[in-house]
């Protein structure tokens, strides 16, 4: 008989994380060990949690766990920045997506109760409770008087869409122009390989979620690496909004493949501290995605790769 694998916990999840940004930072490289005092003192929390956190790490490969000599790095840190991602999700997170998926699909109304939410998943009351409190830390639904809890305004309409665009078209360029921007290393060539993994893949076997969590994170990068900390903050809540299951409903692979390649050029310009020319790229690649035609690039062609050796050409 199967063993069921039990769901990890949020908080193990988060340490995880967590531990992977410090033993980067502190400069640990494969083959290191990882002792959990060590590691407790750089995360600031207790013995215990960072053993389970190791050991999710440990079941993705990340680190090697020994009976004697305890845990060791088994990767460099700054390639394995997407495992926490790949480990199943708690179960409140699990339901957190549910209920946003729910939302989406006008399932359920725009004030909800705990105790409604717990007799339609068929779920405890404290689950539904701590995946209320992760929807509304992402700004997603707010504590109404009484048991009530009201979403809040998405952008599930064309003109919300639209809107959307509008305001990244702000500030998407601002914060690549403003004086100190810096993107992050580790990141960006985390980005790259994954870009450039998912373009290698068949049209027929395209991940579309693979997609979503790498445009999202490549986006991040942009809002967190803007030096002004207004526009970056802005950029990074307004982020939280595009998590919306199904917001790629009706893209076709196409534009995904081409959007992937102009997130790859624009790259390039950053990694070149060509921000002026990351910008152009960021404008046009917006403008295409707001439009969905992927019609208007060339027939086909990469656009994006042939833009950004003209815009390098005037300089």
């Amino acid at each position: 008989m199967q063993t069921v694998r039990k769901r990890p916990r949020s908080n193990h999840l988060d340490l995880a994380q967590r531990i992977l940004e410090a033993v980067r930072r502190g400069g640990f490289r494969s083959g290191d060990r990882l002792p959990e005092q060590q590691i407790a003192t750089l995360c600031s929390v207790s013995r215990t949690p960072v053993r389970a956190a190791l050991q999710l790490l440990a079941d993705q490969g990340v680190v090697h766990r020994e009976k004697t000599s305890g845990f060791t790095l088994a990767v460099d840190p700054s390639g394995a920045t997407g495992a926490v991602s790949e480990l199943p999700p708690a179960e409140e997170s699990r339901l957190a997506e549910s209920i946003l998926r729910d939302r989406a699909a006008r399932r359920l109304d725009d004030t909800v109760t705990a105790s409604a939410l717990s007799r339609r998943y068929q779920t405890d009351k404290r689950t539904v409770l701590k995946s209320l409190k992760i929807l509304e830390a992402e700004n997603w639904i707010e504590k109404a008087p009484g048991q009530s809890w009201l979403f809040q305004a998405a952008q599930d309409g064309p003109e919300a869409a639209a809107e959307s665009y509008d305001f990244r078209l702000m500030l998407e360029p601002a914060a690549l122009t403003a004086p100190g921007f810096k993107a992050d290393e580790a990141q960006a060539t985390a980005l790259r390989l994954g870009m450039e993994a998912l373009l290698a893949s068949p049209e027929s076997g395209f991940d579309v979620r693979e997609f979503q969590r790498l445009d999202m994170a490549f986006h991040a990068m942009i809002a967190q690496g803007a030096a002004n900390r207004f526009v970056g903050q802005s950029l990074e809540d307004h982020l939280r909004l595009r998590r919306l299951p199904g917001m790629l409903h009706g893209v076709n692979v196409f534009r995904l493949k081409q959007s992937t390649r102009e997130h790859l050029a624009i790259l390039d310009q950053i990694e070149a501290g060509q921000f002026e020319a990351a910008a152009d790229l960021m404008r046009l690649h917006l403008r295409l995605s707001r439009s969905q035609r992927p019609q208007a690039a060339s027939r086909g062609a990469p656009v994006l790769p042939a833009t950004a050796q003209a815009i390098r050409g005037r300089r």
